[in-house]
């Protein structure tokens, strides 16, 4: 406990520094945090809104004043959907009111497991497909600019969160949270792999800003949570009983308007059995993954990366790489990795809008061998719901998959529609048996739900109904059948048609295109088995290159953009997602390239690493046409030994150096 709180106080006192350094300088306030997963209806609009107004986020919850920065250019692409959203934050301009009220029945059928557990719902604090009834509400006071209480519940059968009640202190760029606050690190909305809302919140103190700091547009926040008790902590060749503490950062840059990359980084230690838990330990090894925090803490850490192409059909896309360690030749590589790949157009056709994501991971997530239970809270992974979808303890890896659509019908309100599907992987073995001695082989089905949900305002409400179910990976089946109502705020503040004209103004583009590249690629393959085994080289070998993509021009000459490439190399496919695609143009005729992403090699099971690259652009050969030639390095491509076949050795992993040039056609559009 005195560790504990020393920990807080070292917080406490960093956010004492930031208040004392504001008094020299004029600030905004603290701002209010938007419900996360509670009012779906609403929240998609706010995503709308984020998208139109070329703010690429990285994290959630939304506070209330990022998304206020960000109405006025939303405007100008849909203001009706702005006139919606204006309304809907009307509620947090007062000093005092309440934000949020959310109630539902349900009529479930659900089976319980071998262990006596339910099912989660994906990403809704931990609500059990079994649970007949959910209760929500947020509300606030806010004395003076710099000063807000919070109030929230969220309550299901057999369990009441205060998720949402908080104190915050400060200051736009240093606002201190304590108190139950999410935690999302990801620019994903459906499948976050460090921190979503999966697990039920965590009490933690956080330290972050809501508006960007100087031209690079810097962003931070920090966390350090104390996780409920577990009894399979095991160290030193005991096992023992504690709360482990989690302490979590994300560092952010959004360059140029529409841009952003970040980093993000958990590190769970501590909670008994004589782990370290002082603040010396944190400071001292936090920001040194290859440190006593891998022997003695379980880490995560991630890449993400999101874009927006500003076209008359606007989308984001945006990418997590992640890793459960690192691997050999760095700290910034990593192994037990996983990749995650989304899009999100907020408006086709006019009246729909649509997202569609796909996430893999490598074994070992979730699991560990000093934190037995992994990355849980509660009994639940803290990232990827998909996660949840294994034996409890199974280092498994595993491929989710979602597809969300929206329409606004004529008749008003909301319906939308998505589904879910995972995979287990179906291998077991070798190296998975260090962190699984205790699991048996097991047959996993795949897991699939779907959900349709219907609401409209009402009087100055929101009514609605919702239809969930699917089949869990043990092949049982389940269902939930609901009504909601929720507080709509001021009469008409949600009132469907208040314009008459979909009041759509003619989009600025800002050089953006799209491209297919069509071509070949030359390549070399270096495979390093195991230490003792002597690394082989493939002959070079000519396959096919194919690419899609999208970019934006960012200055006169300077242009940002992301791609996703599949080759063919050494009779495996290389798949390609370039986060960072930047090119110069030093004429209409020519342009230079530098690029960096994560790629996937799907040899005997899913190899993943980082790979660099450069390139040259010969423009407009003919019209729309280019010729292009790049050339990439792929270091360390991972692939951990999961199979029975696989050498026995002291290092668990194969490593893979892949080499290609590229030469193309692209066809801009």
């Amino acid at each position: 406990m005195a560790s504990k709180i020393k920990t807080f106080q070292f917080a406490a006192a960093t956010a004492c520094l930031a208040a004392f350094a504001a008094n020299a300088a004029l600030a905004d306030g603290v701002s209010a945090y938007l419900p996360l997963n509670l009012e779906p209806e609403t929240e998609q609009q706010i995503e709308r809104v984020l998208i139109l107004a070329d703010e690429p986020v990285l994290k959630r919850p939304f506070a209330v004043a990022l998304v206020e920065l960000a109405l006025p250019k939303a405007c100008e692409r849909d203001k009706r959907l702005c006139t919606k959203v204006k309304k809907y934050l009307e509620r947090y301009s007062r000093d005092y009111a309440l934000t949020h009220a959310s109630a539902s029945g349900s009529i479930t059928h659900a089976a319980r497991d071998a262990h006596g557990a339910n099912a989660a719902v994906p990403n809704q604090h931990g609500l059990s497909v079994d649970s007949d009834w959910e209760v929500s509400a947020q509300g606030f006071v806010q004395p003076n600019d710099y000063i807000l209480a919070a109030a929230g519940v969220i309550a299901y059968s057999g369990r009441t969160s205060p998720s949402g009640t908080m104190l915050s202190l400060g200051f736009n760029w240093a606002q201190l949270d304590l108190g139950y606050r999410d935690h999302w690190f990801s620019p994903a909305t459906d499948s976050s792999m460090l921190i979503s809302t999966e697990a039920p919140t965590m009490p933690s103190v956080t330290l972050s800003n809501y508006e960007p700091l100087t031209r690079l547009g810097f962003q931070y926040e920090f966390f350090a949570a104390l996780m409920s008790r577990t009894d399979h902590i095991a160290y030193q060749g005991k096992t023992s009983s504690g709360r482990p503490h989690l302490f979590g950062a994300q560092l952010s840059i959004e360059p140029f308007s529409g841009w952003s990359l970040g980093v993000n980084r958990l590190l769970q230690y501590g909670g008994g059995g004589g782990l370290p838990d002082s603040p010396r330990f944190l400071l001292r090894d936090f920001f040194k993954p290859s440190g006593l925090s891998q022997n003695q803490g379980n880490q995560q850490a991630s890449y993400i990366s999101r874009f927006i192409f500003p076209g008359k059909t606007p989308f984001a896309v945006y990418f997590q790489y992640a890793g459960e360690d690192t691997a050999d030749g760095g700290s910034y590589l990593f192994s037990g990795a996983a990749l995650t790949a989304g899009i999100n157009f907020p408006r086709l056709a006019r009246h729909f809008d649509m997202t569609y994501e796909i996430s893999e991971w490598q074994n070992i997530w979730y699991v560990h061998n000093i934190f037995l239970d992994g990355m849980t809270n509660d009994g639940l992974v803290l990232g990827n719901w998909g996660a949840d979808q294994r034996n409890f303890g199974d280092g498994v890896g595993a491929r989710s998959q979602m597809l969300r659509i929206g329409w606004e019908p004529p008749f008003g309100g909301y319906l939308e529609e998505r589904i879910r599907t995972l995979a287990n992987q179906s291998y077991y073995g070798g190296d998975l048996r260090r962190y699984s001695p205790n699991i048996a082989p097991f047959p996993y089905r795949h897991y699939y739900d779907f959900t349709v949900r219907y609401s409209r305002p009402w009087k100055g409400l929101t009514i609605g109904g919702e239809v969930f179910a699917g089949r869990d990976f043990d092949g049982k089946s389940f269902s939930r059948l609901s009504g909601f109502v929720r507080y709509g705020g001021d009469g008409e503040a949600r009132e469907e048609g208040a314009l008459d004209d979909d009041g759509d103004a003619a989009p600025d583009e800002h050089g953006a295109e799209r491209f297919v590249d069509v071509g070949m690629n030359v390549n070399r393959v270096r495979t390093d088995v195991e230490p003792g085994i002597p690394i082989v080289s493939s002959k070079v070998a000519f396959d096919p290159h194919f690419a899609i993509g999208a970019r934006r021009a960012v200055s006169a000459n300077n242009d940002l953009g992301v791609r996703i490439e599949v080759d063919e190399v050494d009779g495996h496919s290389l798949i390609g997602v370039r986060a960072v695609d930047y090119r110069y143009r030093f004429s209409d005729n020519f342009a230079f390239g530098l690029f960096a992403g994560a790629t996937r090699y799907n040899v005997a099971t899913p190899a993943y690493s980082l790979y660099f690259g450069v390139g040259a652009l010969r423009r407009n050969i003919i019209r729309d046409w280019d010729l292009g030639i790049d050339v990439r390095h792929a270091q360390n491509v991972t692939r951990d030994h999961v199979l029975a076949s696989d050498p026995p050795g002291a290092r668990p992993d194969t490593f893979y150096k892949i080499d290609t040039a590229l030469l193309y056609l692209s066809r801009r559009f």
